[in-house]
């Protein structure tokens, strides 16, 4: 049997670990053992240095086709609390977030029944028009699809039309687990895995870059996890186009989802992104999202091998829905004063993680 000493050794070397591997280290029982190896590997690639930005987010709707059992921020049209946003509130935001020193606008919603493809492109020329600096991050995978599907167009045509009003990368949302017999009960309505995989891979030949997500702690086998990682690894193998490994614990509150034990423990947090540091070997970024984490988990998650926090974040409103209970945003001193009391250098970057201040 495969021990973790002798995975810790490949790991030292610069190996690649496989799958069997990758779930000795799931169940290695000295946790800050796993720490301490998924540690080193991110100061071979990053050093003392870790991410942070300056970001919005703007959620426009919450009205969706889908019904995701393990989704709390969907409505139907006619539910209590089903909003859309205005083009005008949308700029407004945008506006706020300028001012308060933003580079990114991140924008992610539910699947309108009735809104035109045309909508989406004011939408992005909208945000862009009051700065062409800010860089819009928008549109899940599984938006892309719905889209596409809209305009009668290819996945690729559909990502030129974006491009051309101001798209510039992908958030990595709707990967949720690839497992197609845990997909079919978490969102049997969504995309499947395969599609997902297929159009982030449209997207990195498209020239934008996207981040990768994992939904994890509620209906998946620790087997499940290392598959969807693998299946990441493989196409980042392909296109190099990933630009962050985002593992997100999912928040059982107020989902139709019910888990026992109540979601996801520190400890399970924290060995799962230790593991997708040291497996994701051709990931240059992994991060601790403060929003879903907490910022105490993300703090600790600086020392199992994170190097990113994401940003100030400011109405996140899908994971709050859900129940996260950290707060609708966080200001840079905050951020700052994270990152420095764990020991490490704050790194204020953009959204394609070129470095933009060191503090």
């Amino acid at each position: 049997m495969t021990t973790f000493a002798a995975i810790a050794e490949k790991v030292q070397a610069g190996q690649r670990i496989d799958e069997a591997e990758a779930l000795v280290l799931f169940r290695h029982e000295d946790l800050l053992e796993l720490g301490e190896l998924a540690a080193a590997v991110n100061r071979r690639k990053n050093g003392n240095k870790v991410f942070f930005n300056v970001n919005r987010h703007i959620n426009h709707t919450n009205i969706c086709v889908n019904r995701c059992r393990f989704c709390a921020f969907f409505r139907a049209k006619e539910d209590e609390g089903a909003y859309l946003m205005s083009l005008d509130d949308v700029r407004s935001r945008a506006e706020e977030a300028l001012q308060q020193g933003a580079t990114e606008i991140h924008v992610v919603g539910g699947l309108h029944p009735d809104l035109p493809f045309e909508f989406y492109l004011e939408l992005l020329q909208t945000i862009k028009s009051v700065s062409p600096t800010l860089h819009v991050k928008a549109f899940t995978a599984v938006e892309i699809a719905y889209l596409a599907k809209l305009a009668g167009l290819s996945i690729a045509d559909t990502l030129g039309r974006l491009k051309e009003a101001g798209l510039g990368s992908l958030p990595g949302g709707g990967a949720e687990i690839f497992a197609p017999e845990v997909r079919d009960q978490l969102c049997p309505e969504k995309i499947s895995g395969k599609q997902w995989l297929s159009i982030m891979e449209e997207v990195h030949k498209s020239g934008l870059k996207s981040n990768a997500t994992m939904l994890y702690g509620h209906l998946e086998r620790i087997e499940d996890r290392i598959d969807h990682m693998r299946q990441l690894r493989e196409l980042q193998d392909r296109t190099g186009g990933f630009q962050v490994f985002i593992p997100l614990a999912f928040q059982p509150e107020h989902s139709q989802l019910k888990i026992a034990g109540g979601g996801t423990t520190g400890v399970d947090d924290l060995r799962t992104l230790a593991v997708g540091r040291i497996y994701l070997d051709n990931f240059a970024n992994v991060k601790a999202y403060w929003v879903m984490l907490g910022a105490k988990i993300a703090q600790v998650a600086l020392s199992f091998g994170v190097n990113d926090l994401d940003g100030t974040v400011v109405e996140e409103r899908i994971g709050h829905e859900a129940g996260a209970d950290s707060p609708q945003a966080m200001s840079r001193d905050g951020i700052l004063n994270l990152i420095r009391k764990a020991g490490r250098v704050p790194v204020e970057r953009d959204t394609l993680y070129r470095e933009l201040k060191v503090y």
